[in-house]
């Protein structure tokens, strides 16, 4: 497998997502004192790929880790770096109930009728992980409620928590020198505990954080880094969407009326079709 690295902006350095066993973009923020780490990556494997990398081109090695939700893709790693991780209390929770397990068959059969992982997940664990499967769970040693500032010298990250769909503890991390917006999954919907599912509030509300940022980039962690109008043009047809879902609720074909009439289409595209499902799951009766 080919592996994709880029000079993001003049402090971040990411290693790009590889879909073949989910594994989220990683980051390295490196500051004149300090190099950053954002997620861990999804196994010891992933991290030892952006470790060497970053040895490569000289990057001072990360010194400090910050995550964006608990979800095993970002986490799992943590064991192979051995650094301070900062999280949000609810990540710290999350990972502290994981503890002890031992990720036999039978183990990740219980976490998908618990609703804690997907079916879907627990594939990529396998294949990421093999048959013997090592993983030791890492708690954060750094844990905030809110909002928590890392200055590395010359450049300031900043990790936020704004919760929504996909996951309660999801944060996003603001490099502000750079105008650089990692999104984590935020924007995703959830996956665990049920359908995938959307809450057109939720949804609209970190849309609007997102875009108070201003960023030159935005980063998904499982897309590609967009700029900031690429980003908007992305995802103006979902932000209509979920407007539409605001207004009409539960009633699935007064929506689809409004977004044809609103696009000028006769069919609306595959992506907003499957979006659509996702906010009908999420959405109270008008």
């Amino acid at each position: 497998m080919t592996h994709h690295y880029q000079q993001l902006s003049p402090h971040v350095i990411i290693m790009h997502a590889e879909h073949e066993t989910d594994r989220p973009i990683l980051a390295a923020i490196a500051g004149e004192r300090r190099t950053l780490l954002m997620d861990a990556g999804n196994s010891p494997e992933h991290a030892k790929l952006f470790r060497s990398e970053l040895k490569r081109r000289g990057v001072r090695l990360p010194e400090i880790m910050a995550l964006t939700h608990w979800h095993w893709d970002h986490t799992f790693g943590m064991q192979a770096w051995g650094l301070p991780a900062a999280a949000h209390k609810e990540t710290a929770r999350a990972l502290s109930s994981l503890r002890g397990l031992d990720w036999s068959d039978g183990c990740l059969l219980n976490l998908i009728s618990d609703g804690i992982i997907s079916e879907e997940s627990a594939a990529d664990i396998r294949k990421e992980f093999g048959d013997h499967r090592d993983i030791r769970i890492t708690q954060p040693d750094i844990l905030f409620q809110d909002r928590i500032e890392f200055d590395l010298g010359g450049v300031v990250c900043e990790l936020v928590h704004v919760g929504g769909d996909h996951s309660a503890d999801s944060c996003i991390l603001h490099v502000r020198e750079d105008r650089v917006l990692f999104l984590g999954d935020a924007l995703g919907p959830s996956v665990y505990g049920g359908p995938r599912k959307y809450t057109s509030a939720a949804f609209l509300k970190l849309l609007s954080t997102a875009y108070g940022y201003n960023a030159d980039w935005y980063v998904e962690s499982h897309g590609v880094p967009m700029s900031g109008e690429e980003f908007r043009s992305d995802l103006a047809g979902w932000e209509m969407l979920a407007r539409a879902v605001e207004r009409f609720g539960h009633n699935r074909e007064q929506v689809i009326r409004e977004m044809k009439a609103i696009l000028q289409l006769d069919e609306l595209p595959k992506d907003l079709l499957q979006g659509l499902d996702y906010f009908m799951a999420g959405a109270e009766p008008v």
